[in-house]
Formats: C-alpha cells, sequence, structure tokens
C-alpha cells in the first residue's frame, strides 16, 4: 500500500510517503523537505511551481502567485495576459509532488493520497482541493483529513477522555482547535481561527518597519518599490519581499540582523525586540483566541493534554513566550514544525476521516443566559448580564477516529472504560489575561463519540469590539472572479443557488437576497436599484434592491458575484468615514456573519456580510450630530438583522 500524505500549505508544501511497509518519510522536491507552493505562468499558458517558479519570478513579476492557497476563494488568477482557475493553479503544485513520489517509487502511482486542510474550510473549498488533485492527475483515493486532527494524532497518543490544542500558526491564517480522544478516535471539540494573520502579515509588519527607516531618503523611489510599474521595480521589489521574509526568519534565531536594500537605499539593521514590538497586537489575538477556545469547551489549560505549535510562523519566539505568560501553560514544538501536519495525515485512518458539516444556525425568541462562544479581541465585550442578544458556539460536529484497533503502535488510542462524567468548575478570572485553575495535570472527560446535535443558539445581541479605522473614503471595488459551488443546508439557500439565483419578485428580491433582508421587505417601500445613500453603490457589480425602512435609515441589499466581493465592499463601506468601528457577529434565518458600523458627522453605516455566501447589505442613517456606530449597530439588530 502506498500512502501519499500532502500538506498544500500557504507558502510551503511538504509531502509523506509511506509505501512497502516502511515508516513514513517526508519527500525531498528539488532536494528540500518543503516546497513553495508558488506558481508562475508561461507566455503559452503553463504553470510552473516551486523554486522554478520563484526563479522565473525575477523575470516578470507579474506572471507569479507566491500563494494561491490564500486565493482560494477567488476563483481564478490573472496571472500576466492569462486567466487561471485556483483549482488549476493548486493542481500544477499537486502535480510536482505526485511526480516527484512516482518516480522515486519507481514509476508506480501512490494507492491513495491524503490532503490536509484548515478544519474551518467548508465543503465549498474542500472541493477546489479534491478537483485540484484530481486534475494533477491523482487516479486512486482522496482522502481529506482536518489539519488539526492530523497534527494531533502526530504530537501524542491521549487516552480515551483526554484533550489537546493545536495552535497553527502559518503564512496565510491562524487556525485553533482543540482535539479531544473518544472510544471511536479524535473529535473536533472547538475550533476557531484569524484569516488575517499569518507569517505574510509578519513580513508585511516588517516591511513597513523598513519602510518607515529609509523611505525619507528618497520618498520616490520607494513608492516605485510600493507600486512598481516597470519590469525592473517589480524586480526589486520581489527581491526585498524576500531579504525581509528571510530577515523575520533570522530574527527567530539571532537578536539581530540587517535587510538588504536596493539602490539608492542603505541596508537596515533590525532587532528581535523591533520585531516583537511590531507584532506584539497581533500575537495577542492569536493568543485570546486560544484561550477562549478553550475556555469554549468547558476545559481548562491545565487540563489539556498540551498546546501543540504547528506551523513556519510558529517558530517566532514571542508566540511561545505569550502562551506562557497569557495561558499558564507552556507549549510543544518540534524541530520542524512545518512537517507536523502532513506526518501526522499517515495515523489516520482512511474510513476513518469524514468531512464535517456546519448545519445552519437556527435562532429562538428566547434570551440567551450564558456565552459560549464570546467575541475576541484586544477590546472588551458588553456585559452579559446587561440586556441583548449574544452569539452562542453550536456544537462541533466530528468525529475523526485515527487508529485501527486491530493495529498496534505508538500513536494507537487507548480504550480504558470510562466510568460517568468529569465535571469542570468554572475558573475563576483573576486579571484580563490571566486565569488561575484549581486543577493541575491533564484530565480525562467523556467526549461524544458520535456527531452531536448541535445546540439551538438563542435570540442574541452581540458584543462588539472597537477597532480603529484610518483612512479617507474609499471607492467600492469588487472581486469579479467567481467562486467553486457547493450545496447549502435545508431550506436556507446555498451558495450554489445564490450563484444561479437570478428570478425576481415584484421588489426585484432574489431567493437569496429575500433570505438576508428577512422581514425587513413587509411593510416598508423596496425597489430594485441602489441609492445615493452610499458612495460607490454603483460601482457593485450584481443584483441591487434598496429599502427605506424608519427614522431615515434604509438598507441596501446586494448579491454580489463572489464572496470575496462581497466581504471587500463590507470593509470598504465602514472605512470611507474617518470613525472608530464596531463589529459582531449576527445570525438568524438560518444564516450568520458578521457585522461592522461606524458614524461620523451625523451619517451612520453598517455593512453585514454572510458566511460563505455573496450577500452583502448596507445600512445607512443620516442627520444627527450625536450619532454613534453602536446606535447604528443597535438599530440593526433590533430592526435589520435577519429573524428580528
Amino acid at each position: 500500500m502506498r500512502v501519499l500524505s500532502v500538506d498544500l500549505g500557504t507558502s510551503n508544501t511538504v509531502a509523506v510517503l509511506a509505501a512497502h511497509g516502511r515508516p513514513p518519510r517526508v519527500v525531498e522536491v528539488d532536494g528540500s523537505a518543503t516546497m513553495p507552493s508558488a506558481v508562475y505562468c508561461e507566455e503559452d499558458g503553463s504553470l510552473v511551481v516551486g523554486r522554478d517558479a520563484e526563479r522565473r519570478a525575477r523575470l516578470d513579476p507579474s506572471r507569479f502567485e507566491p500563494n494561491p492557497k490564500r486565493r482560494v476563494d477567488d476563483g481564478a488568477l490573472l496571472l500576466g495576459d492569462n486567466v487561471v482557475p485556483v483549482a488549476d493553479a493548486l493542481a500544477a503544485v499537486l502535480r510536482r509532488v505526485l511526480d516527484e513520489t512516482t518516480r522515486q517509487l519507481g514509476g508506480e502511482p501512490p494507492d491513495e493520497v491524503r490532503l490536509t486542510h484548515p478544519a474551518q474550510w467548508g465543503s465549498t473549498r474542500r472541493n477546489v482541493l479534491v478537483s485540484a488533485a484530481r486534475l494533477a492527475g491523482v487516479t486512486g483515493d482522496v482522502v481529506l483529513v482536518p489539519e488539526p486532527v492530523a497534527a494531533a494524532s502526530h504530537y501524542a497518543s491521549l487516552s480515551v477522555g483526554q484533550a489537546l490544542a493545536v495552535y497553527d500558526l502559518g503564512a496565510g491564517t491562524f487556525d485553533v482547535a482543540i482535539v479531544g480522544a473518544t472510544r471511536d478516535g479524535f473529535t473536533v471539540l472547538a475550533e476557531d481561527g484569524l484569516q488575517d494573520l499569518g507569517g505574510l502579515d509578519v513580513d508585511q509588519a516588517l516591511l513597513e518597519h523598513v519602510g518607515r527607516q529609509v523611505s525619507h531618503r528618497d520618498p520616490a523611489s520607494w513608492q516605485r518599490l510600493l507600486r512598481p510599474e516597470s519590469t525592473a521595480d517589480r524586480r526589486a521589489r520581489r527581491a526585498l519581499q524576500e531579504d525581509v521574509r528571510a530577515a523575520k526568519e533570522s530574527l527567530s534565531r539571532h537578536a539581530h540582523t540587517e535587510v538588504p536594500m536596493p539602490e539608492p537605499f542603505e541596508d537596515v539593521l533590525v532587532n528581535r525586540s523591533d520585531l516583537e514590538a511590531l507584532v506584539r497586537p497581533s500575537m495577542l489575538r492569536s493568543v485570546e483566541l486560544l484561550a477562549s477556545t478553550i475556555r469554549s469547551t468547558g476545559l481548562a489549560p491545565n487540563q489539556l493534554a498540551g498546546i501543540y505549535l504547528v506551523g513556519g510562523s510558529s517558530r517566532i519566539p514571542l508566540v511561545a513566550t505569550m502562551i506562557a505568560e497569557q495561558v499558564r501553560v507552556v507549549p510543544t514544538s518540534l524541530d520542524q514544525p512545518e512537517t507536523a501536519v502532513a506526518l501526522g495525515a499517515h495515523h489516520v485512518p482512511k474510513d476513518g476521516v469524514t468531512p464535517r458539516t456546519k448545519e445552519p444556525v437556527k435562532v429562538s425568541n428566547e434570551p440567551a443566559t450564558v456565552i459560549t462562544k464570546p467575541v475576541t479581541g484586544p477590546n472588551p465585550v458588553r456585559n452579559p448580564t446587561t440586556s441583548g442578544r449574544y452569539q452562542t458556539n453550536p456544537a462541533v460536529s466530528g468525529p475523526y477516529p485515527v487508529t485501527n484497533p486491530a493495529v498496534s503502535g505508538p500513536y494507537q488510542v487507548n480504550n480504558p472504560a470510562v466510568s460517568g462524567p468529569y465535571p469542570v468548575g468554572n475558573p475563576a478570572v483573576s486579571g484580563p489575561h490571566q486565569v488561575n485553575y484549581p486543577q493541575t495535570g491533564p484530565q480525562q472527560f467523556n467526549f461524544p463519540s458520535v456527531t452531536p446535535r448541535p445546540k439551538q443558539p438563542q435570540k442574541k445581541k452581540p458584543g462588539k469590539n472597537v477597532l480603529i479605522a484610518a483612512g479617507a473614503a474609499v471607492v467600492l471595488v469588487l472581486a469579479v472572479v467567481g467562486g467553486v459551488l457547493a450545496l447549502g443546508g435545508s431550506g436556507v439557500p446555498s451558495p450554489q443557488d445564490c450563484k444561479n439565483d437570478t428570478e425576481k419578485d415584484a421588489q426585484g428580491f432574489t431567493q437569496c437576497l429575500r433570505q438576508l433582508a428577512g422581514a425587513v421587505p413587509e411593510g416598508h417601500t423596496c425597489k430594485a436599484g441602489g441609492s445615493a445613500g452610499v458612495s460607490g453603490i454603483s460601482a457593485i457589480k450584481g443584483t441591487v434592491v434598496s429599502c427605506s425602512v424608519k427614522d431615515d435609515y434604509s438598507v441596501q441589499y446586494i448579491l454580489t458575484e463572489t464572496v470575496t466581493g462581497a466581504q471587500q465592499g463590507a470593509e470598504a463601506v465602514v472605512r470611507s468615514l474617518k470613525a472608530d468601528v464596531v463589529q459582531a457577529e449576527w445570525a438568524g434565518n438560518g444564516l450568520k456573519g458578521r457585522y461592522r458600523a461606524a458614524a461620523d458627522g451625523g451619517v451612520g453605516l453598517l455593512a453585514f456580510t454572510a458566511d460563505e455566501r455573496p450577500l452583502l447589505g448596507i445600512v445607512t442613517k443620516s442627520g444627527g450630530g450625536d450619532l454613534t456606530a453602536d446606535m447604528v449597530a443597535d438599530f440593526f439588530e433590533n430592526a435589520v438583522q435577519p429573524g428580528t
């Protein structure tokens, strides 16, 4: 049996092969354990990947995409004059790994290919991964394995009832998952993540820091580096980005290093303390999310079997330091955290892996009494004892068995008899970030061995955390490329339904727009088309319906062409005001998502989107110098939010 496991990461791809009864080993591509996930499109449309793509990028950077996985929602890439589907780009990366593996096997292809993916990926993104595998020429079985399950399988052998945390800081995203061992294998007890935090964001922060040191000497030359217009400018920018990334990696091993700079700038000395000051706020967000995700399971950090670091960016020394300070548990990491996921995927049996499904959130009219998934961030949320509605966390579906009881070995999950539940007390909070827990050492709990039924979230009012927004008015520019389709829950329009949603009612609503609007069209004036209430509304490509609500409030419902376009539109709307922004989660009508609100000079704006659907709503309020973002958010929650 020849089994190939591939961790197709944002920046690098790692492959592990187990064949002919030998232990799993890393497949070296071009002499290295990690292969860049980069792609380069030749003029004839052929794709080059890995280090060859990075070398060709120096000739024409416009034909180069270093992180195709990060573009999974975009549908297609524009590389030079060629439009390349994202699935084709990912397939090219997988094909290079498959070709090298087949060569090392003497021309025999693998019997089975296991592809890892973030636990938060829904069916749409997973379908892209499977399509890429088939396009790459995989003829055997394709098995999808959630990354935290693979990492847990690699790092630890858990007894039934034990759990561990996986802190995965990759190049593109941050993911955290709590994995528990059941009689049937592993179950993901809770998961969360930050889509705007990864090693690439650290690179960007360091690049901006370097720019502050040198840009004043020749502002025009620096602007050409940031916004290259010629091939020479793009080459210089590409070289600088590589040097900045190398400096970041060097600072994980040394206290200081230099960043080589192109002419006319002098080289810049950077210290580890400089880098830590730049990324500390972002790392704090990840550690706070880790702590809140642990709490959402009812466990205390010191009751876990461990906290394990995964992903190349977890090498940053500040990560382990902050986890130890804030969570009071010293995390564990191997010498090569990049290979942990691919190695662990081999210990997840084929028949024990099932894709996770997320059922639509159903909202009742009963007030919530417990916050099971608070909004995280550097700012406090509203007091749960005050009036309002809070978002609860639906039960996580699982399980993911990882062992075969008939097979012995170091990764086998023991199956001792477990008697009775193990209650967990409510930890006492001793400070804004530190929690005192009365128990020590890993504990055993009764985790469900079957997929639990999701809890019914109560009608709620999410807490808001304040973000500072800067910048001038922004014109909405929405992405045009299409996404990959997936089926939705029963009774709720799926992403595929929204994509093909063209039939409109008398007010101009499609089925998906009507689901987003909820009860607003009843008793209010709604008509097809945009309004002058929001700058840039005419630039939106898609179906627009405008409704006049009350008290000088209006709402625009937009069915955009892509999910990414809706997200970018929401961000641009609120940042068009020079004001503080509040944001929180919402749920209703079988949908859930996030909203952002801002107010300035008597004008209030709120933009809300629905998860995995190309839907955007914009609430506008005019008049009233005392108008605040909180007031606009309260109006949305009470009068506009679907299900109210």
